[in-house]
């Protein structure tokens, strides 16, 4: 494991990753997912999952950050993938892509958190800023997912 910039470097490239798969996800999903509401969520939070990748591709770029797929980002990603194209298919399955997205937003929580820290030490008041924004962001966008997931569960097992 790298440490110093090199490791700034590697937590930007996470966190870039593992955007560009919340996008991708939200994306599919909002146009499969079978409960209005829910969709209708993820559009919204479409836009503020961009600006997100946006964000961490500016703040990452000075470290040479570009979204690398490291090991957990590629593994979360191949999921989000494979749970995304099947989530169409019945509702037990958009279930577990809904479960998936919201793993990625919890993942994305604490890169923030971990980005605010290290702005912290380093005296970037703009980089703590804007990582506390999305943080903040995520851990709505994360606890909405969570509420639809649980009523999308007695939803299908009352079926």
């Amino acid at each position: 494991m790298p440490s110093g910039t090199e490791f700034i470097k590697h937590e930007f490239d996470e966190a870039i990753a593992i955007q560009h798969s919340i996008i991708e996800s939200g994306r599919a999903l909002s146009a499969s997912h079978p409960v209005g509401e829910v969709k209708r969520q993820l559009k919204a939070d479409l836009k503020v999952d961009e600006r997100h990748l946006a964000k961490l591709q500016k703040f990452g770029k000075p470290f040479g950050a570009s979204g690398k797929r490291e090991e957990v980002a590629e593994a979360l990603g191949n999921l989000a993938g494979e749970t995304s194209r099947k989530a169409g298919t019945e509702a037990s399955e958009a279930y577990e892509a809904h479960a998936v997205l919201l793993n990625l937003k919890r993942k994305q929580q604490d890169s923030a958190d971990a980005v605010v820290k290290i702005a912290r030490d380093r005296k970037d008041a703009e980089l703590r800023d804007a990582a506390t924004q999305m943080k903040r962001e995520v851990k709505a966008s994360a606890d909405k997912l969570a509420k639809s997931l649980a009523d999308f569960a007695v939803r299908i097992a009352s079926a």
